[in-house]
Formats: C-alpha cells, sequence, structure tokens
C-alpha cells in the first residue's frame, strides 16, 4: 500500500502561535504560578492531555478562577478568543492575562466592531456554538444577527436592509461561505463585508489540499479532534468526493478493516492537529500493513504565514 500526504495539513499560524504562548508560560512560570487556560487553547485532544499532564488547568468560565490577589496565577485565552466582558471579569479576579487569541480572529473582532461603530447592524457567519463565534458576538454593542445556512436568510428581519455588513467565523473557507454570502448580497444588495482574500488561508488551503488528495486515493485518514470544526469539514469534503474517509485522534483509533483491497491512503490532518501524531500514525501504519511507499501530493500551495508571539509577561 502507498501512503500520500496532503501538502498542506496541521497546525496553521494562529495555532502554533498560541500553543507556542502556553508552552512558553508553561516552561518559565510553572514553578511559581498556576496556569489556567479559558476552553481549551486549541481544539486538539492530544494538544489538551499534553498539557494537562504538565500541570495546566483548563477551564470553561472565569467564576473557576480563585481571586488571585498575591499574583500567583496566570490566565491564558485561546486561540479563538473571547468576549470583552470575559476580559473585564478576568481583571476582576486580579490574574495575569495573555492573549492567545490568534490574529485573524482579532482582525474579525476589529471588523466587527468598525462596522458596527460606523451604524451597521452586524450579520455573523458562523457555528452557533463555537467559541469564536461566542467571542465574536461579545466584542459588539449590539445584538449580531447569526447566519449558518442560506436558509437563515430568508428569515432575517433587520432593522435597515441598506445599512449591513457581514463578518464570518475564521474556521470557514471561501468555499463554506460563498453560498451564504451569494444569498445575503442577493437579498441586501448594499450589504458590506471584508475582501474574500481575508478569509482564513489556513482553512481554505487545507481543504484544497484534501480535495485533490481525494482525487488520487481510494481512503483518507483525517487526524484531528470530533470538536475541530475545521477537520470536521475535511472529512465531510473527502466524503463528498465519494471517499472512504474517518476522522481520527490519533493512531490508536485505526482499525485495520479499513485497508481491505485499498492500494492508496491518503492522509490528512485539521489545523489544530500537531504533526507528531501524523508520524506516529505513519509508525503505526508501517507496523500493521505493508508501505511499500510514502509520498506528498503536489497541489501548488505554498504556506509561508507567520505570526509574532506578544510580549508574554
Amino acid at each position: 500500500m502507498e501512503i500520500i500526504l496532503a501538502e498542506i495539513y496541521g497546525f496553521c499560524a494562529g495555532v502554533k502561535r498560541a500553543v507556542d504562548i502556553l508552552a512558553t508560560i508553561v516552561e518559565q512560570y510553572q514553578s511559581e504560578h498556576t496556569i489556567y487556560v479559558l476552553h481549551e487553547i486549541v481544539h486538539n485532544k492530544s494538544v489538551i492531555e499534553s498539557f494537562t499532564k504538565q500541570g495546566v488547568i483548563f477551564i470553561d468560565n472565569i467564576e473557576a478562577i480563585p481571586d488571585c490577589n498575591d499574583k500567583s496565577g496566570i490566565l491564558i485565552l485561546s486561540a479563538h478568543g473571547v468576549s470583552r466582558k470575559v476580559e473585564e471579569d478576568a481583571k476582576k479576579k486580579k490574574i495575569r492575562v495573555i492573549d492567545a487569541t490568534c490574529p485573524l480572529v482579532s482582525k474579525v473582532h476589529k471588523e466587527a466592531k468598525r462596522y458596527e461603530d460606523s451604524g451597521k447592524e452586524v450579520i455573523l457567519i458562523g457555528h452557533k456554538d463555537h467559541p469564536e463565534v461566542k467571542g465574536t458576538k461579545g466584542r459588539v454593542d449590539n445584538p449580531v444577527i447569526l447566519v449558518q445556512t442560506v436558509e437563515d436568510i430568508y428569515t432575517i428581519e433587520a432593522k435597515d436592509p441598506n445599512n449591513l455588513s457581514y463578518v464570518t467565523q475564521t474556521t470557514l473557507s471561501l468555499d463554506d461561505t460563498r453560498d451564504i454570502i451569494d444569498a445575503l448580497k442577493s437579498k441586501f444588495p448594499n450589504i458590506t463585508g471584508p475582501n474574500l482574500k481575508d478569509i482564513c488561508y489556513a482553512t481554505q488551503n487545507r481543504q484544497n489540499a484534501a480535495k485533490k488528495l481525494s482525487e488520487v486515493t481510494d481512503i483518507i485518514l483525517v487526524v484531528g479532534s470530533k470538536n475541530s470544526s475545521n477537520s470536521n469539514r475535511l472529512l465531510d469534503l473527502c466524503l463528498a468526493q465519494g471517499k472512504q474517509a474517518y476522522l481520527i485522534d490519533d493512531y490508536s483509533c485505526v482499525d485495520t478493516n479499513w485497508f481491505t483491497n485499498i492500494t492508496k491512503l491518503g492522509i490528512t490532518a485539521g489545523a489544530s492537529a500537531p504533526d507528531v501524531l501524523i508520524k506516529e500514525l505513519i509508525d503505526h501504519l508501517r507496523s500493521i500493513v505493508n508501505i511499500e511507499k510514502i509520498s506528498t501530493m503536489s497541489s501548488g500551495i505554498t504556506e509561508n504565514v507567520r505570526f509574532k508571539m506578544p510580549i508574554l509577561i
């Protein structure tokens, strides 16, 4: 059997930055501080388990943090971003706060606030329960109109149909949002929004690479966690191509029965999956099936985005 890797997969720049921030804080300050992370730093089971073993405490809300009058605690905000209220509540705890929000998410926050400040009613394209959506909604003063599907557009009751703007969840690609944006522009011709090239490059790149991979393989393994929006979308895309495909946390999820009569196995990974999971998967596959060749599919995609680390403490 031949293994073919997608050309672009795994950590995006925003995820790498967030993970590096947390890793640096753990290395430098864990001996003297209690380190908290609000929600999961990124949506990946392996990453969360690794940091938990190192003593990091992941919390679901600010109320879970005791008052830190002695400045002994450090709170890191996840890559998905948070609302203004969450930041204000953290300050009341007198805890040191480090923001690991992806710069692309922060850009959406600023866009939404800029639209609101100019008098626009804001429409947010995204998934209702995703933490990024909750954070973006909490960055503006007025209620936003959440659109998850094209069908949602038909029920929109805008205060002024000629005074609307939209922003999008960054873990949605151009392909994910194109039909929704077209429908918005059709119903509201004067609506404004960001340039489509501003939609997260990483999500689109990984989807394009997965599509090309599905053209030349018999089965595809998508490495990523069940709560990872972009990983699930990669799985959906592969299945839509008529391919046998599975979303797995790591090598331990592999079923050898999947590979009966398979000659070409494709492997890709969501933007929050670390490279080590791919290495471990390939090592495991070598032990259970005959691997004749391992190659990387060339898709013509290049990715060289890097985000600067913030000043930590």
